[in-house]
């Protein structure tokens, strides 16, 4: 795109007051902010959930203290009931899943970097983008009032499977005004991200500045590109689908209630719906969501490691044709969630090749980060050391996928802790560490104050053998047959695995309270923290071009003219061993 054409372009005049400016901000890198600590406090808030379910699996009987207060039927006298129980699981799920792993990796820090990593003053649409928080903020307060409501959260579990979330109280504590709210949340939440992925895909193809074609831009700014397309479609069926359910449960509809159906000996008035309908539109979402969370994490852990190698990687090109294909790849294998719905066993096998084609591109993509690795000399930063974590936690909890695309071995783990444990591995805790990395790499960039990194490294440490400690027991106890969603283990086979659980919970709180370094740190380094300079880790990509933090429109109203790819490392020049985009000077051998 030309620079007339960029220049070309409205933008919104500086904020005058403090409403604009802080709260109802039109500026890409306040909104990406806004969306950060929107996804700190929902992790906060799943991770206390996740605590208490661990508390209760293990000492079912004994009363948490303050947990009457949240729910006196839910937990009478602090104990909790099987029924409260998955209502926080479904409460954790669905926090950790839209507000954490698509708002962190995705929103927050997209928002805040791409304008700036192509050149742009703004994103394409700043009233949007400001629309597109202030109505996921909706969402979360809608998800969040479940909990105060009279029947509490609902029981369906993150996915909500109809019939159990489609027929009103009748089938449980919760599944009355606390699902109607839940099915309306993720609907907001869907509306919310459609007008993100517009926007992220409009200021990629249509503001990148001068000199910055394509095959120059940053992976990360690739990730984040790749994920609003697949946003686009994923959220476009999700949305009408949480419609159905809503029309389902309150205005008489039968889109996913069959005939016939008897619940708590009530017959229900409806006929001609499939339950595997909203499996369908669910999974056809479900898993492109799993990407919407790894990929941003796999542009923000390259770009990172390309840093701290100081060398290119051996083909970044390569990696931005294999997340390509995974995009791709992610709408053909929805159904591998479904082989134990009754599926026809030849649609398993058709399900289960595609499932096994798009673990190619990821290993790919692995065999390259770590052959790139090798023999280099690596900065050891914390922003690295998450990085590095996010390959084994990527490559730890992919392995595990390979026995669930097959759909006989899949029936028998299916409902186990082995699944859990495979997609918080290579979904959550992988995806959280990209975003752990991306926070100690760009926070002198976004607060122009530098995080305290033997804080971060211990912060690393502890969070990474906490979470192997809490999650690779998961694989074993789904071998062992322990069935998930169970509130209390009293079957014979079950009672010896007790020690297990006993152990992750103890795993839990030491990695949950980990955290809490991580969280001073933030908020101490943000106040008191030393002054960062303008390109503390000497990267080459345009967000190190400008002062930390950025003015407000970015590049002081000129626009950089790039020349160069982002990760011209390992050269001679002027600055050192790296030249800048923007430098029209020519690397040396």
């Amino acid at each position: 795109m030309s620079e007339t054409s960029v220049s070309a372009v409205q933008h919104h005049a500086p904020p005058t007051s403090f409403i604009r400016k802080h709260v109802f901000s039109l500026d890409h890198k306040v909104i990406g902010k806004q969306y950060y600590a929107l996804a700190l406090v929902a992790v906060f808030i799943g991770m206390v959930l996740s605590w208490l379910m661990r508390i209760h699996l293990v000492w079912p009987n004994v009363p948490i203290p303050g947990l009457s207060l949240l729910s006196k039927s839910g937990a009478p006298g602090g104990v909790m009931t099987p029924e409260y129980y998955l209502s926080l699981l479904t409460m954790h799920g669905t926090l950790m899943v839209f507000f954490v792993l698509t708002n962190a990796p995705f929103a927050a820090f997209g928002n805040y970097f791409l304008p700036i990593q192509i050149g742009a003053e703004d994103m394409a649409f700043p009233r949007f983008n400001m629309m597109s928080f202030w109505i996921t903020f909706v969402a979360f307060c809608i998800l969040i009032a479940a909990f105060f409501v009279p029947d509490g959260p609902p029981i369906s579990g993150w996915t909500a499977y109809a019939t159990l979330s489609a027929v009103g109280s009748d089938s449980g504590p919760g599944e009355g005004l606390g699902q109607t709210l839940w099915a309306l949340s993720i609907f907001v939440f869907c509306i919310a991200s459609l007008l993100g992925a517009l926007n992220f895909i409009a200021t990629t193809l249509d503001l990148r500045t001068k000199g910055m074609t394509l095959s120059r831009m940053p992976i990360c700014t690739w990730a984040w590109f790749i994920t609003s397309c697949i946003a686009l479609l994923a959220f476009a069926v999700l949305m009408p689908a949480c419609l159905l359910l809503i029309l389902d449960r309150v205005a008489g509809t039968s889109f996913f209630i069959p005939a016939g159906l008897v619940i708590s000996d009530h017959l229900q008035p409806h006929s001609g719906g499939s339950p595997l309908l909203w499996q369908h539109l669910f999974w056809f979402f479900g898993h492109p969501e799993v990407y919407i969370a790894i990929l941003p994490a796999m542009g923000i852990v390259s770009h990172i490691l390309i840093n701290s190698m100081r060398r290119p990687l051996l083909s970044h090109k390569v990696i931005i044709y294999c997340m390509m294909g995974i995009g791709f790849l992610s709408y053909m294998v929805w159904g591998h969630h479904m082989f134990v719905s009754g599926m026809n066993p030849f649609s398993s096998l058709v399900f289960s090749f595609p499932t096994l084609m798009i673990t190619i591109p990821a290993t790919i993509m692995t065999l390259i980060w770590l052959g790139s690795i090798y023999g280099s000399k690596l900065r050891i930063t914390a922003a690295s050391l998450f990085a590095l974590g996010f390959l084994s936690m990527f490559v730890s909890g992919g392995v595990s996928g390979f026995f669930l695309a097959q759909p006989s071995i899949d029936i028998y783990l299916h409902a186990t802790y082995f699944v859990v444990g495979h997609f918080h591995m290579v979904m959550g805790v992988a995806a959280i560490f990209g975003v752990f990395a991306g926070t100690y790499f760009w926070f002198p960039k976004m607060t122009g104050h530098m995080m305290n990194d033997s804080l971060g490294r211990l912060h690393f440490w502890l969070t990474f053998i906490g979470t192997y400690c809490i999650f690779m027991p998961f694989h074993y106890l789904g071998l062992a047959g322990n069935v998930r969603r169970y509130s209390a283990f009293v079957d014979d086979f079950l009672v010896p695995l007790i020690p297990v659980h006993r152990f992750i919970t103890f795993a839990a709180l030491f990695t949950g309270a980990a955290q809490l370094i991580f969280l001073y740190n933030l908020i101490q380094s943000r106040f008191r923290g030393a002054p960062a300079p303008a390109n503390p880790w000497e990267c080459t990509s345009l967000e190190w071009t400008m002062p930390s933090p950025p003015p407000f429109d970015n590049f002081g109203g000129k626009h950089p003219v790039v020349y160069h790819d982002p990760y011209q490392y390992g050269v001679k020049s002027s600055t050192g061993d790296y030249l800048m985009q923007d430098s029209p000077e020519e690397a040396g051998a």
